[in-house]
């Protein structure tokens, strides 16, 4: 992973676990032990899913930039099936206040697109790779004629 990749998943991550950190205790003082469960499991669930897409995402744009497009709206597809069959397989559980957990799950994932967003605005990522420049001119310089 790049720096500039690192970067923007700390930048991601940090805003949302700190969103998380609140929900925990907004919701272990609203709803006691299992409300404080539940928002752990959300925050949890929302930093492993983002983060694999946008790793995933990443990953695709350097090996594969024909299909950037195309895969991020596949990832995104996936990543709301995802959590989607997450929910449907514990949507009766006592593990944890379902409340607090889809509150959280919600919170930390508009937190996370937030943070993404402005994180990749202020990234100064080059749209040109300078050192192809250097060579393409380096070779057509001296060409004879």
């Amino acid at each position: 992973m790049l720096s500039n990749d690192a970067r923007l998943l700390l930048h991601a991550a940090v805003p949302t676990l700190a969103a998380g950190a609140i929900a925990v205790a907004v919701s272990g003082a609203i709803a006691g032990a299992t409300g404080a469960i539940g928002a752990v499991v959300g925050t949890v669930l929302v930093v492993l899913v983002m983060g694999a897409g946008l790793a995933v995402l990443q990953s695709t744009a350097k090996k594969l930039p024909q299909l950037f497009q195309m895969m991020g709206l596949l990832l995104y597809t996936v990543q709301i099936l995802f959590v989607a069959v997450f929910l449907i397989a514990f949507k009766d559980t006592t593990l944890f206040d379902t409340k607090a957990f889809a509150l959280t799950l919600l919170a930390a994932t508009l937190v996370w697109i937030a943070a993404q967003t402005r994180g990749h605005m202020k990234a100064k990522i080059l749209y040109v790779d300078p050192d192809s420049a250097k060579a393409e001119t380096a070779k057509t310089a001296g060409s004879p004629t």
